[in-house]
């Protein structure tokens, strides 16, 4: 088997970068697949006419990169690298699928002609520090004081100097996590949990403990459990509707886990997307232990999916570390949508759209209740989702390739699931991702393949 080398032909300065490139374009395509071991540097370089040092530049940065191992003695190997987890949604709308899969909140024609309003507005008023300025401190002193009266609406108190602008809840965990959990910790959190802690644990080189659930969410006798037999760095939670089984969690036990946090001297993410829209629920967790929660909110999932703003409430004993690690992987919030955000939460429009949606919300969960009637699933009287057990001994896969085959895309559980221990197959189903009609309808189709005899996937030929 002839394997694949590089065409000096391509090669163009600087020579040792644009030989990395060709690696990296034959690795990342399957022409040198994992575990092919590397020309050595000077054999190499006389078949391309270069100069040593340019052949070990260029290992070098793919060594840099992740795509290859240097190993003295042996030479140089291509890495072996998993399979990147697959997202539980549709990256993209396909044909005329309904896509339950991706959790987005209701949107109508009135969503749009609000956010051209306020591009309009902003091309108006738009200040000079948010297009000139590169600094962060000069760009947002007043965005973060009304930050601050936004966050009294969900239930926190925070002082306008604890918090950071982020684009997005995404961007705000993944900056808490860097500042909690140092590569080599473990962090716990919920069994059944947000998807993308899998890879970003991965990603940051942290360990990940999926502790056991019930119907008011994470347990805190696991969590001491588990913070005695482990070193627990952080405990990651999600108690606000916003877990995928739908869970709001009491007073009582936000009190509890709070407590066990704090015997043990480990922080708080709480990710608190749904903010202000879930009523009749318990203060966040970092009202219960501000010393040490990292508090995440943001308006994508309650106001406009396209306002990517959100905030990150730091401890006081976090605030540099995270200004700090903020700045090394995003830098600054986007200015200008953080302008639009604050004259939403000052004019009241923020807070309108917030009570718009869970009207919206309510009458989708009564859809979801006539649609599914007879059949056992959870879900929270604000939530975007419902989840729903399998019965009968339906695999996932199975059930979720069938559903394709009835035109609905919807999210398999596994791709919430963080522990190890038994597992119920499920599935989320969105409400909020498309219109009422095409709910129905996606629902309809779901509770007759649920009343159906569970059928193996045929390849269509």
């Amino acid at each position: 088997m002839t394997i694949w080398r590089p065409d000096p032909a391509s090669i163009r300065r600087p020579a040792y970068l644009s030989l990395a490139e060709q690696f990296s374009r034959a690795i990342h395509d399957g022409r040198l697949p994992g575990g092919t071991r590397l020309p050595p540097h000077r054999k190499l370089a006389d078949e391309l006419k270069l100069s040593v040092q340019t052949v070990s530049r260029a290992y070098e940065e793919l060594i840099r990169r992740g795509l290859i191992s240097g190993e003295i003695g042996r030479g140089s190997f291509v890495l072996t690298h998993g399979k990147e987890p697959d997202p539980p949604y549709l990256p993209e709308r396909l044909g005329e699928v309904i896509d339950l899969s991706i959790l987005k909140p209701v949107c109508e024609p009135m969503h749009l002609e609000k956010m051209k309003e306020a591009l309009a507005w902003l091309a108006k008023e738009l200040p000079a520090s948010s297009a000139l300025s590169f600094r962060p401190n000069v760009v947002f002193p007043r965005h973060r004081a009304v930050a601050a009266d936004w966050l009294k609406l969900c239930g926190l108190d925070a002082s306008p100097l604890n918090i950071n602008l982020t684009n997005g809840a995404t961007s705000g965990m993944t900056v808490a996590l860097m500042s909690a959990a140092p590569p080599g910790s473990t962090v716990a959190t919920e069994a059944i949990g947000h998807h993308t802690l899998v890879p970003l644990a991965t990603y940051l080189g942290f360990n990940l403990n999926g502790l056991p659930i019930d119907e008011d969410g994470l347990v805190p006798e696991a969590l001491d459990e588990a913070c005695s037999e482990t070193d627990i760095r952080a405990v990651f939670v999600q108690p606000s509707v916003i877990n995928p089984t739908a869970t709001l969690m009491s007073d009582k036990r936000r009190a509890e886990i709070a407590a066990v946090a704090r015997k043990h001297d480990i922080a708080i993410v709480e990710n608190d997307v749904l903010g202000p829209l879930v009523e009749g629920r318990a203060p966040p967790l970092a009202a219960y232990a501000p010393e040490r929660t990292f508090y995440v909110t943001s308006f994508t999932k309650i106001v406009v999916p396209g306002l990517r703003i959100g905030y990150l409430v730091a401890p006081d004993r976090y605030v540099a570390s995270v200004a700090n690690r903020h700045l090394v992987s995003n830098w600054m919030a986007t200015p200008m949508v953080a302008e639009i955000a604050s004259k939403w939460v000052t004019d009241g429009t923020a807070l309108d759209l917030v009570h718009w949606q869970r009207k919206a919300l309510k009458r989708r969960l009564a859809i979801a209740a006539e649609m599914l009637s007879g059949v056992s699933y959870l879900s929270n009287h604000d939530s975007l989702h419902v989840w729903l057990p399998l019965p009968g001994g339906r695999t996932e896969e199975d059930f979720v390739s069938q559903a394709r085959l009835q035109g609905v895309a919807i999210a398999p559980g596994s791709s919430f699931r963080i522990s190890d221990d038994p597992w119920q197959p499920a599935v989320r189903i969105s409400l909020g991702s498309t219109t009422e009609g095409e709910l129905r309808a996606g629902l309809g189709a779901i509770a007759r393949l649920l009343l159906a005899d569970p059928e193996p996937v045929l390849l269509a030929i």
